[in-house]
């Protein structure tokens, strides 16, 4: 019997709603470099992909929110998500107020406000993620 080993990379991901738009950041590096995706990135040794995603909606957009406000949307792992490999993420769902504004850093070159029902196309499987989070939003659960 051949044993077959396969890298796995876990990531955490945010959708940050504001009233009914989600944040969204234009990806700075391949893949879909200029592409439209949710803030995110890798959960760093040590870290909780709950503190992960709170670390990297900061550093991708300035927003910053206390991790524990962060909502459990789901665990996506289909094993191609991601064409640099096996990429397993942990989405969140934050909602801030409407003041809250956003500015582009670390890999992100751009940030924007889109609303929620033209959050379509997105890098990876991002554009599942806010539908499921749309669909939690209006839940009665």
């Amino acid at each position: 019997m051949t044993e077959i080993f396969e890298t796995i990379r876990y990531t955490a991901d945010v959708v940050c709603i504001r009233g009914g738009s989600v944040l969204l950041i234009e990806r700075g590096w391949p893949p879909h470099k200029g592409q439209l995706a949710l803030p995110g990135g890798h959960v760093d040794p040590g870290e909780t992909s709950r503190a992960a995603a709170a670390r990297e909606l900061l550093e991708e957009t300035g927003v910053n929110v206390d991790p524990w406000d962060l909502e459990l949307i789901g665990v996506y792992d289909t094993p191609d998500r991601d064409p640099r490999g096996r990429y397993v993420t942990v989405a969140y769902l934050v909602t801030v107020p409407a003041g809250i504004t956003a500015q582009a850093g670390d890999d992100a070159a751009a940030v924007r406000w889109v609303p929620l029902q033209d959050a379509r196309g997105l890098a990876f499987d991002h554009t599942d993620i806010v539908a499921t989070a749309r669909y939690r939003q209006n839940s009665p659960f």
